[in-house]
C-alpha cells in the first residue's frame, strides 16, 4: 500500500511540473517527451512517468504517436481559431442558462475562486490560468448542464498555454466581478454581454500575440487539422 501511494504522488508531481512547463511555453509544440529522460530527471520508474503523460494527453497537451512516443501537441492556426469560436459558443450558452437560476451558494463559490494578484512570475501565471479555468467550470455547472461544464473545462485545458499569454492576471478578478454582478442580478442580457466582452478580449490578446510570434516558436501552421498522429 505505501508503494502505491508513493507512485500516485510521484505521478501527480510529474504531471504538475510538465503541465506548467507546457503552459508557460518552456516546452515547445512538437517537442518529443522521452520517457527514459523523464524517468531519470524525476528519479522514478517508467509507470508514473507514463501515467503523467497520459493525464496530459487527456487534456490535449500531449499527443501520443504509436511507435514514435509522446510529443507536445501542435495546434494549427485554424484549429486555434476553431477552439476560440467554440469557447464563445459554450461560454454564452452556459451564462444564459446560469443567469436565471444561479444560487447564492454558487455565486459565493465564484467569488472565492481568485486568490488575488501576486505578480508576473511563472508560478503566479500558472495559478491565474488554473483559477480562470475553475471559474468558468463553476459557472458552467451553475447552468445545470454537467456535460456543458465538462466540455468547457476540457476546452480551457486545451487552450491553457494560449490563455496564459494574455497576461491578464491583474484584471481577471475585475473582469469576473462584472460578470458576477450581472449574474447576481439575474440579468441574462447583461451577463451575456459581460461574457462576450471577456471572450472577445482574450481572443484579441491571443491572436495578436500569436501573429507577432515567429511561426517557428509556436509551431502554428496556416491551416489544416490538429495532428493527432
Amino acid at each position: 500500500m505505501p508503494q502505491k501511494t508513493k507512485a500516485r504522488t510521484s505521478k501527480n508531481q510529474i504531471y504538475a511540473t510538465l503541465r506548467t512547463e507546457i503552459i508557460l511555453g518552456h516546452r515547445k509544440p512538437g517537442e518529443r517527451m522521452a520517457v527514459d529522460d523523464l524517468k531519470a530527471r524525476f528519479g522514478t520508474s517508467v509507470t508514473p512517468v507514463r501515467d503523467a503523460l497520459q493525464m496530459l494527453n487527456q487534456e490535449g497537451l500531449i499527443t501520443i504517436k504509436p511507435r514514435s512516443g509522446y510529443f507536445i501537441t501542435q495546434i494549427t492556426l485554424k484549429a486555434l481559431r476553431d477552439m476560440l469560436e467554440l469557447r464563445e459558443i459554450l461560454e454564452t450558452a452556459a451564462v444564459e442558462r446560469a443567469a436565471g437560476t444561479i444560487t447564492d451558494a454558487q455565486l459565493a463559490a465564484l467569488k472565492k475562486v481568485h486568490a488575488g494578484y501576486t505578480g508576473d512570475d511563472d508560478r503566479a501565471y500558472t495559478r491565474y490560468t488554473d483559477e480562470n479555468t475553475r471559474f468558468h467550470y463553476l459557472l458552467a455547472q451553475a447552468s445545470g448542464n454537467q456535460e456543458l461544464a465538462l466540455a468547457l473545462r476540457n476546452l480551457h485545458d486545451r487552450l491553457a498555454r494560449f490563455m496564459v499569454i494574455r497576461h491578464a492576471g491583474k484584471s481577471l478578478e475585475e473582469i469576473h466581478a462584472r460578470l458576477i454582478d450581472r449574474l447576481q442580478a439575474h440579468d441574462v442580457s447583461g451577463a451575456r454581454k459581460a461574457i462576450m466582452d471577456e471572450v472577445e478580449e482574450s481572443r484579441r490578446a491571443i491572436m495578436d500575440r500569436i501573429m507577432r510570434e515567429e511561426a517557428a516558436n509556436w509551431h502554428v501552421g496556416s491551416g489544416g487539422d490538429q495532428d493527432n498522429g
